[in-house]
């Protein structure tokens, strides 16, 4: 099981000091908490894509390529490429690119964000979200598996005789997660094509998001793919811990209660009761973490939020120690006991490539 963070990469005031830090410093902060995810051991780190302030993030293969060659080992992704106004021959090429530069260590997360205005900024009809989603993904894909594709649809004009440059890595094309909060169409994306569902799961109830999984699961059966056991699911989190739980609480509650997206609204203690947030002890942590099996099955990957509402770096990096050093270690241990045997592991570009060979012998080195 893979265990990372990701970063919605905001610009937000520090509720205790007053200060915001520069758009500068945020980005550059946000590759430090990307190497340091390494350092503690963490398998993901993942960043979102925003075009709007107080966002940074509005280039993130741009940011994920710098991170590339500070990283050696850590694999790098999307928490959220917007496939229905990001152009897909321009997806393609990022990540394409990306995976060279990485020797591999991509993957890539497509979504359709939560800013409206963000379509006519793109030209983009807003009207349109569902079917730009679906003709952008059938054609990304084409264009990572053909050398040479003629397409035709409704939403962009048509291509002739294209081939995508550079190729991606191996043959192989980066693993694919649709990721969503509540839109039921894109976990049927997912089951559709047989790639990953990632449930961001930090805002809503676990009643809402065992429902999205169990749809994805169901519909991934459904296609063809495999049993419902063997679909690759993913889950969002959002935790700050200190060692003592109430310490934990009285840090944090500033920030929660001015926080751009939930502030101002249920209390810190009501918001942690209705959601998977976890305030309080690295054990509380890992106790809560280890209950999300129960209502979503045995899953592949989980990513935290930790850098967000106006934290500054100091603390964020102390808790990126706390996560790597107590809390995956044991989540680590506890995910793989008594995992069946048919649940697969979260896919990797070695592993898809092993795949690969494995299918067409003709492919392998040695033949």
């Amino acid at each position: 099981m893979q265990f990372g963070v990701f970063t919605v990469g905001d610009v937000t005031e520090d509720p205790t000091t007053g200060r915001t830090p520069t758009e500068s410093e945020r980005i550059r902060d946000t590759v430090r908490i990307a190497v340091k995810a390494e350092e503690v051991g963490l398998d993901v780190f993942a960043t979102g894509e925003h075009h709007n302030p107080p966002f940074v993030p509005s280039s993130p293969t741009t940011l994920l390529g710098f991170i590339a060659a500070r990283t050696e080992r850590i694999l790098l992704s999307t928490s959220t490429t917007l496939i229905s106004t990001n152009d897909p021959v321009k997806i393609a090429e990022d990540f394409s690119v990306l995976q060279h530069l990485s020797q591999g260590r991509t993957d890539i997360m497509l979504g359709r964000g939560n800013t409206g205005p963000v379509y006519p900024w793109f030209g983009k009809d807003i009207r349109k979200a569902v079917p730009l989603t679906v003709e952008n993904y059938g054609l990304l894909r084409r264009l990572w598996r053909e050398d040479v594709v003629d397409w035709q649809g409704e939403m962009r004009t048509p291509l002739q005789g294209f081939t995508l440059a550079p190729r991606p890595l191996d043959g192989i094309p980066p693993f694919v997660w649709h990721g969503s909060i509540r839109s039921p169409e894109v976990a049927e994306l997912a089951a559709y094509y047989g790639d990953g569902f990632f449930a961001n799961h930090i805002f809503w109830p676990p009643s809402h998001t065992e429902r999205m999984v169990g749809v994805y699961r169901q519909r991934f059966e459904h296609h063809g793919h495999g049993p419902a056991s063997q679909a690759i699911v993913g889950l969002g989190g959002q935790v700050f811990m200190r060692r003592n739980s109430q310490d934990a609480v009285n840090e944090f509650r500033p920030y929660f209660d001015n926080a751009p997206v939930y502030g101002h609204g249920p209390s810190l203690e009501d918001f942690s009761t209705l959601t998977p947030l976890t305030v309080g002890s690295p054990a509380e942590v890992i106790d809560k973490t280890l209950g999300f099996r129960e209502y979503v099955g045995d899953y592949q990957r989980q990513l935290f939020l930790m850098d967000h509402a106006g934290l500054p770096l100091k603390t964020v990096l102390e808790q990126l120690d706390l996560l790597g050093e107590e809390v995956v270690p044991v989540l680590r241990k506890e995910f793989a006991a008594n995992r069946p045997d048919d649940v697969p592991a979260a896919p990797t570009h070695q592993s898809l490539l092993r795949a690969a060979r494995e299918a067409d012998p003709a492919d392998r080195p040695d033949t």
